[in-house]
């Protein structure tokens, strides 16, 4: 996949089936601190706006515009790669300050969902050993997290990915969907089988984000005996990723 984060690090490699629960801070909520001290000659309107004051130090949200580009690359278990055009997949975020860390540098950041999109696996975006897809062989990826922290001085990103993976062709045959849980980070993920090594943010916003991700059996004979499943898949995102 194609994400551009473009930063070299000696940080340990990222255990990408691992997720941390925190919750979502909350953006630009300011506090306003209304006066007691109202007299009958005084006007209400314009005592309670001389009374509001605003805490400065409050987070203030900001927009985060996501991208994919082309370049990438999706595999799984001891298959070639498959080689994945990933233009035009697009998403919107906010983000704010990381108040556990106290650090102003790292970004909070958690996508729509409704708007994130990320192109399917199909004859016109991949091949697979130089070969396109089957004309009716298609992968829909539908995205059901992307969140995470993104250090805006060295250009670190690690962002929490899960997606259903539907595996489909034509109206024959529709697999119960794979579901991949992963971080896609800017530094290394290394698994069993599988690892790969991304790029940290540049000055233009461009990164590359890699995952790996164990894919646990599903409810078709077929599928788990074609891809051997439980087994590893590996994610490399080539995006670009705007701070507005």
């Amino acid at each position: 996949m194609g994400c551009k984060l473009i930063i070299n690090s000696s940080n340990p490699p990222i255990k990408c089936q691992l997720f941390t629960n925190r919750s979502k801070p909350s953006f630009g909520i300011k506090t306003l601190a209304f006066s007691s001290n109202y007299k009958p000659d005084q006007d209400p309107i314009s005592t309670i706006n001389n009374s509001t004051s605003y805490d400065d130090d409050d987070d203030v949200a900001t927009t985060i515009k996501f991208k994919t580009l082309g370049a990438c690359k999706l595999g799984i278990s001891r298959f070639p790669d498959f080689e994945y055009d990933a233009q035009g997949g697009t998403g919107t975020g906010t983000g704010s300050d990381d108040d556990d860390d106290n650090n102003k540098e790292i970004i909070w950041v958690s996508f729509d969902l409704k708007t994130l999109y990320i192109p399917p696996l199909t004859s016109e975006t991949t091949k697979f050993l130089g070969l396109p897809l089957p004309p009716l062989l298609k992968i829909d990826i539908v995205p059901q997290l992307f969140q995470g922290n993104i250090n805006q001085k060295s250009g670190q990103v690690d962002l929490e990915f899960m997606a259903k993976f539907w595996f489909s062709v034509g109206s024959i045959y529709r697999a119960p969907p794979l579901m991949v849980k992963t971080v896609l980070t800017s530094e290394e993920s290394k698994g069993t089988m599988r690892s790969g090594r991304g790029e940290r943010l540049d000055k233009q916003g461009k990164c590359r984000l890699v995952g790996v991700a164990t894919v646990d059996p599903i409810d078709d004979f077929f599928m788990n005996t074609f891809l051997g499943l439980p087994t590893e898949c590996l994610a490399i995102l080539n995006a670009v990723i705007h701070l507005s």
